[in-house]
């Protein structure tokens, strides 16, 4: 019921924002005498922001056409590696390009798109051979083809190893952290030749115990059945995954829309300002980061609540106690995997100490291949994408890779 009413929702909102991006334009338009009087412009303006902020959003592109590598401007295109389910690995192929350290960037499963990672794909470009995990929207996915949980999640990362053959590096980003650590693990107590040389570990939950956040609280305080009577529902009949049980797109971006309500008002009342002023570049500027951020997908029910009870609830990797398809993820059994542990001074999603416990759990790593990382003043969007990203943490990615590989 609760999908029925918001797509309902999405509909009404769909018309809306058409009829008011209809009206800002003709309030732009010269040929409008309305458009020369004194609150035209802010009329305009107004409908503007409320057209964006209502519009209905799908999945969006990447859009890398190019890249620059050593000084030299190269075409890139995406190639399709391996395609399961739900999901596929994907590369970005820089034509004419050999060489570099093959790099497995694996994104969020967390509501929103790969593309979230534009910004950490662009950057690692020019200096790697880049790949990425881009996830289905769940609400697209068969009920034929079957459940995805946790377990099946880091059954897809070795697979994705596998497909990129030995001697590549792993960065995860937030949420995957415990996963992508759970593979790493399980691969290096059964000697693969594909183990990451290098995984990389940004503001990810591996001890939520550390710093709780906001997000910790609320997967905390309340029982595991509660998630499941309050946030799981089923998709509608409109959708190929019809009938399937999702933790829907919609209420994640709403949870995390409200933790910071009064940033993104400020924002876009910025962005109305932008407008009234005649500042085109600094309101798409606002504009280009919440048509990311708004698109959303779902999750499947399974991998959601697998994730809250392991994760959030239980700490069942830091304490030595999660299972993998009946086998138990052993952190000691990673012995000659170099771990990389960065935290944003800043994180409000996985506070300080949550990542950094990845280099603790692992007791069988010498201290030469374990490195901590803070990077003072960035948030948790900060780490991964904006100048802090781009001018202090990837070059450390990048010396790690290269000292590791």
């Amino acid at each position: 019921m609760l999908y029925d009413v918001y797509e309902m929702q999405r509909s009404m909102m769909a018309g809306a924002s058409a009829m008011a991006q209809v009206g800002a334009g003709l309030l732009h338009n010269p040929a409008n005498p309305f458009s020369y009087m004194g609150g035209g412009t802010v009329v305009a303006s107004a409908l503007e922001v409320f057209a964006h902020a209502a519009a209905p959003r799908g999945k969006p592109a990447f859009g890398f056409d190019s890249t620059v590598v050593d000084g030299q401007t190269v075409a890139v295109h995406e190639e399709v590696v391996l395609k399961k389910p739900f999901g596929q690995l994907k590369r970005f192929v820089r034509e004419g390009v050999e060489g570099g350290p093959r790099l497995l960037i694996v994104a969020p499963m967390s509501g929103h798109y790969a593309t979230l990672l534009r910004g950490t794909v662009e950057r690692m470009l020019p200096s790697a051979d880049v790949y990425i995990t881009d996830w289905r929207d769940a609400k697209l996915v068969s009920l034929a083809d079957g459940k995805f949980d946790l377990d099946d999640y880091v059954d897809y990362l070795i697979d994705f190893m596998e497909a990129i053959g030995p001697g590549a590096h792993m960065l995860a980003v937030c949420q995957p952290s415990v996963p992508c650590y759970a593979a790493a693990a399980l691969m290096s107590a059964d000697k693969h030749s594909c183990r990451p040389k290098t995984l990389t570990l940004m503001g990810g939950p591996i001890d939520t115990r550390e710093a709780p956040t906001a997000v910790n609280t609320l997967a905390t305080q309340r029982p595991f059945s509660w998630f499941e009577q309050n946030v799981i529902v089923t998709v509608p009949m409109a959708y190929p995954g019809a009938g399937r049980q999702v933790y829907p797109g919609f209420l994640q971006l709403a949870g995390f829309m409200s933790m910071n309500l009064g940033n993104h008002m400020m924002s876009h009342w910025e962005m109305f300002k932008h407008l009234v002023q005649g500042d085109d570049e600094s309101a798409d500027a606002t504009k280009a980061f919440y048509d990311e951020y708004r698109s959303v997908c779902d999750m499947t029910a399974e991998f959601y609540l697998q994730t809250i009870d392991v994760v959030f609830q239980r700490h069942a990797l830091p304490k030595g106690e999660m299972m993998h398809r009946g086998r138990r993820v052993d952190p000691g059994a990673i012995t000659d995997i170099a771990l990389l542990a960065i935290e944003g001074e800043r994180d409000d999603i996985s506070g300080l100490g949550q990542t950094k416990a990845a280099l603790e759990v692992a007791t069988n790593l010498p201290a030469a291949m374990k490195r901590y990382h803070m990077a003072p003043g960035a948030g948790h969007y900060g780490i991964f994408n904006g100048s802090k990203w781009r001018n202090s943490i990837a070059p450390i990615v990048e010396e790690w890779m290269a000292t590791h590989g």
